[in-house]
């Protein structure tokens, strides 16, 4: 289905793109001017998926009349308008994209692993063995962010306080709950609630929350500006408890925040998963070929540093890490004519996606 508005179904959309890819090797003037429109959905406008989604979608988007690559101007994909658009987050993504309402979609690395195999949060649900990665992107950190006013000293000092879970649909939902267990606490045990980070945020600083979750990476604007109000800090997930939930939970990664990410803040232990772009097969090889292609080009890196402090964290290097369900053939090609070693990385039931 076309983006609002374009006119476009998704056959159609899908066909203009592998045409504006293919305006580079036939520049006739019909095919240039072709547009094909491709979403991005991301999370919440306040949190980080948001503005990183934004960067990227400049990033791949070349539309008609664009000044060429190699003249100064875009080095996306022939043809391709990307938009981000906001959304719960990773849970609602991985069904958005599965089913076709979007074409890509950012997630949790977690997420993304149980929605494939059918575990996890997904456990009982038919797997969504439809999803393909383009990449990773980043690392998001847990922060657990707290009114200094609030009592709460520790993870366990949440019991019977006002905290945001985030919504149904969020990765940051899974994650808390998967955090808070550990510590012998269910939702019941907290007067908990359940709203995207931009309210909890609003709600904290009027006196409504005492604290919330956010998986995002750092530093995160809305955090940064409350606890630069002095209202609120960070919570540690201390090491010797990292290290537990890392057990039995191998999709975390240890991480700090470090000193000065926030200001006065000291670095603060917790706890990390990998951010990650997902397609389905259904979309042509050369259009995500050309975005991934677009997403690592070497005229792609200002644009990034120019943004969300996240988006300098996008490395060729660690596109891969972390990688637990298979690349999209477009994708896969880009990254062997790269170099990158794919031997880690799943292959689909039958292979018959792979080129």
């Amino acid at each position: 289905m076309g983006s609002p508005g374009s006119g476009l179904s998704r056959r159609s959309t899908l066909a203009l793109a592998a045409g504006g890819l293919a305006a580079t090797r036939m520049p006739t003037l019909a095919v240039a001017q072709d547009m094909a429109f491709f979403r991005i959905a991301t999370g919440g406008t306040a949190g980080t998926y948001y503005p990183v989604g934004a960067l990227i979608a400049s990033v791949i988007s070349n539309p008609p009349g664009s000044r060429p690559c190699d003249k100064g101007g875009s080095c996306g994909v022939p043809g391709l308008v990307a938009s981000a658009q906001s959304s719960e987050g990773s849970v609602a993504n991985i069904e958005a994209v599965a089913s076709g309402q979007v074409e890509s979609g950012f997630c949790q690395s977690d997420v993304v692993f149980w929605a494939y195999n059918g575990t996890g949060v997904f456990e009982g649900a038919e797997p969504r063995r439809n999803l393909r990665l383009i990449g990773g992107l980043y690392p998001e950190v847990v922060q657990i962010v707290v009114r200094r006013d609030s009592g709460i000293a520790s993870i366990p000092g949440m019991a019977g306080k006002r905290v945001s879970l985030d919504t149904e649909g969020s990765g940051t939902l899974v994650d808390a709950r998967i955090i808070l267990g550990y510590y012998g606490l269910i939702d019941a045990d907290l007067d908990a609630a359940y709203v995207q980070h931009g309210l909890s945020v609003s709600m904290l600083r009027a006196g409504e929350l005492d604290g919330f979750f956010v998986v995002a990476g750092y530093p995160a604007n809305s955090v940064f500006d409350l606890v630069q109000e002095g209202l609120a800090g960070l919570l540690p997930i201390p090491a010797e408890d990292a290290l537990q939930l890392l057990a039995g939970h191998p999709f975390f990664s240890l991480s700090v925040v470090p000193e000065g990410t926030y200001p006065g803040l000291p670095h603060v232990t917790t706890l990390a998963i990998g951010a990650q772009w997902i397609v389905t097969p259904d979309l042509p090889d050369e259009l995500v070929y050309g975005v991934t292609q677009a997403l690592w080009h070497e005229n792609s890196r200002a644009l990034l540093e120019s943004g969300h402090p996240a988006a300098r964290q996008l490395k060729l290097s660690n596109a891969l890490l972390g990688a637990a369900i298979p690349l999209h053939p477009g994708a896969r090609r880009y990254y062997e004519e790269a170099g990158l070693d794919l031997s880690h990385v799943p292959l689909p039931d039958d292979g018959a996606d792979i080129v």
